[in-house]
């Protein structure tokens, strides 16, 4: 099956060059804009634990990823944020082929902060939640692309 056809209709591969850790972590692929956003990614054989189900580290990277994406891009232009505080529950687990959705809930956005939420979902299975404060800081060499 060809990655086109492996990916839900209305998602779109996220194009962040400038990430060599996002490259590993993905493809990550985008629905929506600003706050209704979601962020994906097929679980395949690379992001699995010994026990053959998706790695909490992984899981807890993808909700931490698109709580900062969604986030930087709530202003125009972007503005890069970095995690103050992250905390992570566990509900379910992810498997190989499965389509991971993370679904962000931003709560308030402050000059300097940010508060958000996240849930990871397999189809209709809430996996994890996530909730963070995130902080603006400029990036390193003066302004230009974010991580998220």
């Amino acid at each position: 099956m060809s990655e086109s056809a492996d990916v839900p209709e209305g998602f779109k591969a996220m194009r962040r060059a400038n990430s060599r850790f996002l490259s590993v972590l993905g493809p990550l692929y985008a629905k929506g804009e600003g706050s209704g956003a979601v962020i994906a990614l097929r679980i395949d054989e690379r992001h699995l634990n010994t026990r053959g189900v998706a790695h909490g580290g992984m899981l807890v990277t993808l909700a931490d990823s698109a709580l900062g994406i969604v986030i930087a891009m709530l202003r125009t232009p972007p503005n890069p944020m970095v995690t103050v505080s992250l905390t992570a529950d566990f509900a379910d687990v992810a498997r190989a082929g499965d389509w991971v959705e993370a679904r962000v809930d931003v709560q308030k956005m402050g000059k300097r902060f940010a508060f958000a939420s996240c849930h990871l979902w397999v189809g209709e299975t809430r996996i994890l939640r996530a909730s963070g404060v995130f902080a603006h800081v400029p990036p390193a060499g003066g302004e230009g692309p974010f991580e998220g």
